[in-house]
C-alpha cells in the first residue's frame, strides 16, 4: 500500500453488495470470508478500492441501511476478527476498502431509540427528533413516495411524532444534539481503528432540520460535516470521505468545503445523461451538464457511475426528462420504483455489448474515479419480479455450477437464470470477454494519470453523434471518440490533432489525416505516437 493521501483521485472503486457477493459456509448469504475468497479475482480485474455495503447489525428493512449497532458486524457477514483479516488480506494485494458510514437515521430497533420511545425523560429522547406535531417542516420532500405519505411518524407510547427521511423504522438522528455528534465521531473512529480507509457517507444532505426550509444543504450540516472531516486528517491522514448527496453539481460543490469536507462526491447528474445520450444519440446533455460543473479543490475528486444498488435515480432531470426516460428504458411500470429504474447495467442497454462498451468508455474516461457495480463487468442481469430495488442486488455469478457458485446451500434470493450463459469463469477463460474488456479499460486508466485527474476539453467536430474529448495531464493529452449512434459515422478533426496514434484499449496503431470512420457504437482512446 503506498501512503499517497491522494490515492483516490486515480482510483477504480468496486461496490459490494456483501450478502449477494460470496457465501463462505453455505448459509446462503454472502460473508466477509467470501470477499476474501475472491481478492485474486478483484486483484485481477484492477479494482484499488472495494465499497462494502452495511455489515451492521440491522433488522434488513432496508438492506442494512437501518442499523441496530454501529460497532458490530451482523453475524450473517462474520465477526470484526472476520473484517479484520479481510482489511489485511485486501491491503495486502493493494486494494483498499471503505464502508457506508450512515450518519443520519438509526434502525427503529437501536438501543438508543427503543430507550428514546420508552421514556420521554430518558437521556436518548434527544438523540431524536420528537415533535407534537406532525405540521414542522412542511417545505420538506418525501424521498421515498412511493412508500411513505409523511416524514413523521406517530408513537402510541409517548403519544408525539417522530422525524424521519426514508422509511418510518428509520428514525433521524438529532444533530443539534451535541452528544449525537460525537456518537458519530466515535462511531468512525473505531472502524479507522479496525483499519477500514475511509467511509461512503450516506445521506448527508438531511442531517439538520429548520423550520422555513426544505431541511436539505443546510449551513449547520456543513459545519458538522467539516469537524469530522478534521478529526479524520488529524488522526487518519489517507482515510477519504466520499459524499452521497443526490443534489445538482453546484449545489453538491459546498460539500467539498475548500478542500476540508469531503474528499469526494458522487456526479449524481451525469449518470442519467449518459443513459440519455445512448438513446437519443446525442452529446448535448452530457456536454450541458458536465459545463454547469463548477470546479472543485486540488484535492477533491467527483466519482462517477452508471448503476448502483438503488435505483437510477431520475431525480437530478426535467419532469419531461423523467418521463422519456421511463417510457425509453422503463416501459413497464414494475420497472419503476419511486423517482427512477430499477433495472441493472446489461439489461438497460438490451444486453447489447456494444453499447455496454461505450458506457464504460465514458465512465472510465469522463472526469471523476469511477465506481464499478458488482456483476457489471460480466453483463449481470436482473429479477424485476423481486420487490424494491431487491432485483439489482442478486447473487453474483461465479461459474455455471449450481447457485452460479454464490453459495453450496440455499440462496437468499434466486439467482439470475441465464448464470450458466453469464459468469465470471466462463469470461475469465475467454480472452475476448466482456470481463477483459472492462479489465483492460481498467489496466489503461491507470496507466494514465490524465484520465483520473487531467484537465478536459470538449473537441468540436460538428457531429451531435459523436463524444469527443481530450484528457490532458503534465504533457501527455490523450483523445477520446465515443460514438453515440447505432450508425457508422464520420468524425473530422482539427488538424492539431492529426498524425499517429495508437488506440490504447485494441493496442492498434491509427493514422489520423482529416476524419476517421466509425462503427456503430465504437470508441477510442488515443494516444500521439
Amino acid at each position: 500500500m503506498t501512503n499517497d493521501n491522494l490515492w483516490y483521485k486515480d482510483a477504480v472503486f468496486y461496490q459490494i453488495s456483501v450478502r449477494a457477493f460470496k457465501d463462505s459456509d453455505g448459509d446462503g448469504y454472502g460473508d466477509l470470508r467470501g470477499i476474501k475468497e475472491k481478492l485474486d479475482y478483484l486483484q485481477t480485474l484492477g479494482v484499488d478500492c472495494l465499497w462494502l455495503m452495511p455489515i451492521y447489525p440491522s433488522p434488513l428493512r432496508d438492506d442494512g441501511y437501518d442499523i441496530a449497532d454501529y460497532s458490530n458486524i451482523d453475524p450473517m457477514y462474520g465477526t470484526l476478527d472476520d473484517f479484520a483479516s479481510l482489511i489485511n488480506a485486501a491491503h495486502a494485494r493493494g486494494i483498499r476498502i471503505i464502508m457506508d458510514l450512515v450518519l443520519n437515521h438509526t434502525s427503529d430497533e437501536h438501543p438508543w431509540f427503543k430507550a428514546s420511545r420508552s421514556d420521554k425523560n430518558s437521556p436518548f429522547r434527544e438523540y431524536y427528533v420528537w415533535s407534537d406535531t406532525d405540521q414542522k417542516y412542511k417545505d420538506t420532500r418525501i424521498i421515498f413516495v412511493d412508500t411513505e405519505k409523511s416524514n413523521w411518524t406517530w408513537d402510541e407510547k409517548t403519544e408525539q411524532y417522530y422525524w424521519h427521511r426514508f422509511y418510518a423504522s428509520q428514525p433521524d438522528l438529532n444533530f443539534d444534539n451535541p452528544k449525537v455528534q460525537e456518537e458519530m465521531i466515535n462511531v468512525a473512529r473505531f472502524w479507522l481503528d479496525l483499519g477500514v480507509d475511509g467511509f461512503r457517507a450516506d445521506a448527508v444532505p438531511y442531517l439538520f432540520e429548520r423550520e422555513g426550509t426544505n431541511c436539505e444543504n443546510l449551513p449547520e450540516t456543513h459545519i458538522y460535516l467539516k469537524k469530522l472531516r478534521a478529526f479524520m486528517e488529524a488522526n487518519y491522514p489517507g482515510k477519504i470521505l466520499l459524499c452521497e448527496a443526490n443534489q445538482w453539481p453546484e449545489d453538491v460543490r459546498p460539500y467539498f468545503g475548500d478542500g476540508d469536507e469531503f474528499h469526494m462526491g458522487f456526479h449524481f447528474p451525469i449518470m442519467p445523461r449518459i443513459y440519455m445520450a445512448l438513446k437519443k444519440e446525442r452529446a448535448d446533455d452530457m456536454i450541458e451538464i458536465l459545463s454547469r460543473t463548477p470546479s472543485i479543490p486540488e484535492n477533491c475528486q467527483w466519482c462517477t457511475f452508471l448503476r448502483n444498488h438503488d435505483e437510477l435515480t431520475l431525480e437530478m432531470v426535467t419532469p419531461e426528462e423523467r418521463q422519456w426516460m421511463w417510457e425509453q428504458y422503463a416501459p413497464e411500470p414494475r420497472m419503476r420504483i419511486n423517482l427512477g429504474i430499477r433495472r441493472r447495467l446489461a439489461p438497460l442497454l438490451d444486453n447489447d455489448r456494444r453499447k455496454i462498451e461505450l458506457a464504460n468508455s465514458l465512465l472510465f474516461t469522463l472526469p471523476g474515479s469511477p465506481i464499478v457495480y458488482y456483476g457489471d463487468e460480466i453483463g449481470m442481469g436482473d429479477n424485476i419480479e423481486l420487490p424494491d430495488r431487491n432485483g439489482v442486488r442478486t447473487p453474483m455469478q461465479w461459474d455455471n455450477s449450481a447457485n452460479a457458485g454464490f453459495t453450496s446451500g440455499r440462496p437468499f434470493a434466486p439467482v439470475i437464470q441465464n448464470y450458466p450463459r453469464i459468469n465470471v469463469a466462463g469470461q475469465v477463460d475467454e480472452k475476448d470477454s466482456l470481463f477483459h474488456t472492462i479489465r483492460r479499460m481498467i489496466e489503461t486508466r491507470k496507466k494514465y494519470p490524465a484520465f483520473g485527474h487531467g484537465a478536459m476539453e470538449w473537441i468540436n467536430v460538428d457531429n451531435p453523434a459523436l463524444a469527443v474529448y481530450t484528457r490532458s495531464l503534465q504533457g501527455i493529452t490523450l483523445l477520446v471518440i465515443n460514438n453515440l449512434s447505432a450508425s457508422p459515422q464520420k468524425v473530422s478533426l482539427p488538424a492539431e490533432l492529426h498524425g499517429g496514434h495508437v488506440n490504447l484499449i485494441a493496442e492498434t496503431r491509427t493514422k489520423i489525416d482529416m476524419s476517421l470512420d466509425l462503427q456503430p457504437y465504437e470508441y477510442r482512446w488515443l494516444k500521439r505516437i
